[in-house]
């Protein structure tokens, strides 16, 4: 019985391979193939030089050009989904007067924006060099959110449910004792 040749199938053909191959030569580029091999030989903290090279041309694009230079692909795909429409900012006033912007889904929770918010301060410690450890499971119990006079006390409201849009303020406001 013959089998059909691998050509036949769709499958690969040398005759190809090698036309694509003086394609990437001729346009002075290397190929998929050339350049796995070459990643091979990599070690991993000459791809992390490469990638951190990349990342920070990527940052001066005038669409990401504010955020930090040890930028993280989260913060890099939260700035783009905003820039879609799919993301808002909200600011978070705390009581010394600070504003984080903090970037939270359009259908975002206050649970979302909660996490978010301790993301943006945990990553703002890290650029810092700050090593201070903050219990969040404190800092929820004792402070609300607060937007307009309304405390955003369920978790599981979506932040629009309560009003809450693209640049509108949420204030950091500690809680009153219930006697």
């Amino acid at each position: 019985m013959d089998l059909p040749s691998e050509e036949a199938c769709g499958g690969p053909n040398m005759k190809d391979k090698e036309e694509e191959s003086m394609t990437y030569k001729e346009a002075g580029k290397v190929s998929p193939d050339e350049a796995e091999e070459e990643m091979e030989d990599e070690t991993h903290a000459d791809i992390l030089d490469v990638f951190e090279e990349g990342l920070a041309r990527l940052v001066q694009d005038p669409l990401l050009c504010d955020l930090p230079i040890q930028v993280t692909l989260e913060e890099i795909n939260s700035q783009i989904a905003l820039e879609y429409g799919q993301a808002m900012t909200v600011r978070v006033l705390k009581a010394d007067g600070e504003i984080m912007p903090i970037v939270v889904v359009q259908d975002a929770t206050v649970l979302d924006l909660k996490k978010a918010t301790r993301r943006f301060v945990e990553l703002k410690q890290q650029r810092e060099g700050s090593v201070r450890h903050i219990n969040w499971r404190y800092v929820w119990r004792t402070y609300n959110l607060v937007f307009q006079g309304e405390k955003l006390e369920d978790d599981r409201v979506r932040l629009k449910d309560y009003g809450i849009r693209n640049r509108d303020e949420v204030t950091f406001m500690k809680r009153l004792r219930k006697k």
